[in-house]
């Protein structure tokens, strides 16, 4: 089983002293050439501030972003999983997360990233500022990343659940055997509403859920059955979607 989780624009400061980003070992070695032109291309955009801040979306009270990606290459880093914060990355609190069950989210999760394209849970990379939406001079985010990411979810074995937002998806399609994971409310006419802000802690809830349990589902019964349990609402949606409902 695999669990495919959208990064955070909010990041973690800080990481492990005497490290510095090694593309080498990152996760999804096929994606190393694209990573570094995207690299480049970031760190050229943040030469000039006033163009970096435009391009990246930022406040003056944002500017520490720019220096960070000035920084890509020789700050320090963490593994991903505790560099993101942000609501979806809270309610996981994967530092909190007893050893065993850590171990399996480093094992399961993958992060999709606009600067690295997908990552492991536990690779290390540096704090930084780029989201699916950003303008790189030269360079389509895009283009650069959909046929690469989507190539290299098509070759992840067994269950994969999509938990990312449909922006990212545009950088990369999951294949049609997995299956994406949508959070619903019911309101008291029995209609399901999907939902927006709240629908990211409901997904670091429910990953925090499925580390605990430590259960590599081989299929979508077993993962059904588990959350009933559990007395997670997980019902079957349109085809390749399970809706979460909170």
């Amino acid at each position: 089983m695999h669990i495919l989780l959208p990064p955070s624009e909010t990041k973690r400061d800080g990481g492990i002293d005497g490290t510095v980003l090694d593309l080498h070992a990152l996760s999804f070695s096929e994606l190393t050439s694209t990573r570094r032109s995207v690299l480049s291309a970031v760190r050229s955009l943040c030469s000039n501030r006033a163009e970096a801040a435009a391009a990246l979306g930022l406040s003056k009270a944002q500017y520490f972003e720019i220096e960070r990606n000035r920084e890509l290459r020789r700050s320090a880093t963490m593994p991903a999983l505790d560099r993101y914060t942000g609501v979806l990355f809270d309610a996981l609190d994967a530092g909190s997360l007893p050893q065993a069950a850590r171990a399996f989210a480093g094992e399961q999760v993958v992060i999709h990233s606009a600067l690295f394209g997908l990552i492991g849970a536990f690779d290390p990379i540096p704090a930084y500022r780029l989201s699916q939406d950003s303008r790189l001079p030269g360079l389509s985010l895009k283009k650069s990343w959909q046929g690469l990411v989507s190539r290299e979810l098509r070759s992840l074995p067994g269950l994969v659940l999509d938990l990312r937002s449909e922006s990212y998806v545009g950088l990369g399609q999951a294949p049609e055997s997995a299956t994406f994971v949508r959070v619903v409310t019911a309101g008291a006419d029995g209609a399901r509403r999907a939902l927006n802000h709240f629908n990211k802690k409901a997904k670091g809830e429910f990953v925090r859920a499925l580390a605990l349990a430590q259960i590599d589902h081989p299929d979508l019964d077993s993962l059904v059955a588990w959350a009933k349990a559990q007395g997670i609402q997980l019902d079957h949606g349109s085809a390749g979607e399970l809706q979460l409902v909170v």
